[in-house]
């Protein structure tokens, strides 16, 4: 989740001052997008209530939350049960396409950005460029040129298609299992709970395509103005309830959600990047709210233990009114990688996998193996045979 992004598009708001063919669905009522009471945030910041989440049902050192459902049998029974030998496997690229510029704001330093720039050695460069030159002539006896990449400051791997860690969300210096900030902060990353023990992850994937089931069914008051590519998108601000969930599952013939599963839910919101064009980019920040599942949702959906949930914007949970008006800042975040121990993946582009009917999947994702890192921004993959 790209903090900066949160801060800005909040900010403009003032909240911050300190499927299955013929299947027949009915729109919902106005009411089961309203905030109720199952959505009330919990108080993480409270120590008394620290025994009500932490130590974690893994165990009080666990620091994997619930990749601990992934298990190798886990895995070789979604591949048996997903791939069958006589078909051919097509490979999706889940991943959002970065490019330097991508688009992220900057409310406070050190600023992040994606900015890359070409090395070259072994050659003249061409007239006007811009990136490093290590050598001119080619290098040795055998000639060698060379390409590397360089990063401009201040990268970061919360940008993009990512995978929170358990490390990234907690509340009063509180995280996951209850390990402490103050604690685990080292100059490098965090000293428990970090990209170390994320690892490969080989699972069965789940797609609730929600934008895919209002086109569908006609239920235009969901749906906001098509994305500059023509696509449809999600309405700004809209609310994905639990009844929404139940009818993604039931148009894409879902019968269960087992734990371990990747769970990723479609809103259509991608698209908004594909022309690069600024007022898109902008809506894509959130300037006019995002939409996304909140509370109610995200606790319907942690009972079945995925090892995580995620989606195509860029933090998951709903942002603008009437959740975002009571001063509370992302606890989506905080209830799932907090409380349940599972990873958020943002930014994921599922448009090619609904385009296909692919409703389930073999789910491939191996973020960076960085010590302490905060999240992975490795592109996932879906293997499937439409």
């Amino acid at each position: 989740m790209n903090i900066d992004l949160l801060r800005a598009s909040l900010s403009r708001r003032g909240v911050l001052k300190a499927g299955a063919a013929g299947t027949v669905l009915t729109a919902l009522p106005s009411e089961a997008h309203a905030v109720g009471p199952d959505d009330a945030p919990f108080d993480y910041t409270n120590p008394a209530t620290l025994s009500d989440w932490a130590p974690s049902r893994y165990g009080p050192r666990d620091q994997r939350g619930t990749l601990n459902e992934v298990t190798p049998a886990k895995t070789a029974r979604v591949l048996r049960q997903t791939l069958d030998d006589n078909r051919p496997v097509k490979t999706y690229n889940l991943g959002t396409l970065m490019w330097s510029g991508f688009p992220t704001i900057q409310p406070y330093q050190p600023e992040r950005r994606h900015e890359l720039k070409l090395l070259l050695g072994g050659y003249p460069p061409p007239p006007g460029f811009g990136g490093h030159v290590a050598f001119e002539e080619p290098f040795g006896v055998n000639k060698l040129s060379v390409h590397e990449e360089r990063f401009e400051p201040y990268c970061t791997f919360q940008i993009g298609s990512q995978l929170d860690g358990l490390n990234h969300i907690g509340a009063a210096g509180l995280f996951y299992n209850g390990f402490r900030g103050p604690d685990i902060a080292r100059d490098h990353g965090t000293a428990m709970l970090g990209g170390e023990h994320t690892g490969p992850i080989v699972t069965k994937g789940i797609l609730l395509d929600i934008v895919g089931v209002k086109v569908a069914t006609g239920q235009q008051d969901a749906l906001g103005a098509p994305a500059a590519n023509g696509q449809p998108v999600l309405k700004d601000n809209y609310r994905i309830t639990v009844e929404d969930i139940k009818q993604a599952m039931e148009f894409g013939r879902i019968d269960r959600i087992d734990p371990g599963d990747a769970v990723l839910l479609r809103t259509g919101w991608n698209n908004l990047l594909a022309r690069r064009d600024p007022a898109e980019l902008a809506r894509w920040g959130g300037s006019g709210g995002m939409p996304g599942i909140y509370l109610r949702e995200a606790r319907y959906l942690a009972k079945f233990r995925p090892v995580l949930i995620g989606s195509d914007t860029w933090t998951l949970e709903v942002l603008g009114n009437p959740v975002n008006n009571d001063g509370t800042i992302i606890p989506v975040h905080q209830e799932l990688l907090m409380r349940h121990g599972i990873r958020i993946a943002e930014s994921y582009a599922l448009d090619e996998l609904a385009a296909d009917r692919v409703r389930q999947f073999v789910f491939i994702v191996t973020p960076q193996y960085v010590e302490g890192a905060t999240c992975g921004n490795s592109p996932p993959a879906a293997l499937a045979q439409p």
